[in-house]
């Protein structure tokens, strides 16, 4: 059986979780209109591979000409990276894994950037960066916070009046 990291950060696998973060259902089909780039047998081997792990769940099936299409649901809580993996990385795994991130991150700015009309400010889109000077224990409140405030607004459903926001943290020392 693969790692968690092993099974998440393989940069198409990583793509299609991304793809259904928000509660999203979506089928193949729809996977595919979302991801174009990615070859439709190459998507149905990745999507059974996190539906195999329970990465993924299917939550409607039916009929379509003959074959059976299925729907799709991301299981958050097996969406993520293991503490245990996580431990038993070795630095070049992790520097692959923070790439495959980083690299995912990237595309999804650039496929913002490629779309027939942006205007940041009107789309709310924006990235920074912040430096706290925080105890071990002030950085681990800082963190719960900042989880209790994600949790609430991700508790907000989708509407077709809301827009489907990607929030990006990364949090490391800085000396």
């Amino acid at each position: 059986m693969a790692s968690s990291a092993d099974l998440l950060l393989h940069p198409v696998r990583f793509r299609i979780v991304q793809a259904l973060l928000g509660e999203r259902e979506l089928t193949t089909a729809q996977l595919g209109e979302a991801l174009p780039d990615i070859a439709t047998t190459t998507l149905y081997r990745h999507v059974a591979m996190l539906v195999d792990a329970g990465v993924l769940r299917v939550v409607h099936e039916r009929r379509v000409r003959g074959s059976v299409e299925r729907t799709y649901r991301l299981t958050v809580e097996a969406a993520s990276v293991g503490a245990e993996d996580a431990r038993t990385m070795s630095v070049e795994e992790h520097r692959q894994a923070f790439t495959t991130f980083v690299a995912a991150v990237l595309g999804d700015f650039d496929r913002y950037l490629t779309r027939d009309q942006i205007d940041l400010g009107a789309d709310l889109v924006g990235y920074r960066q912040a430096a706290l000077h925080l105890t071990d224990d002030e950085m681990r409140e800082f963190l719960a916070e900042h989880r209790a405030l994600l949790a609430r607004w991700l508790e907000v459903p989708s509407a077709p009046d809301r827009t489907r926001r990607l929030i990006t943290s990364i949090v490391m020392p800085a000396d």
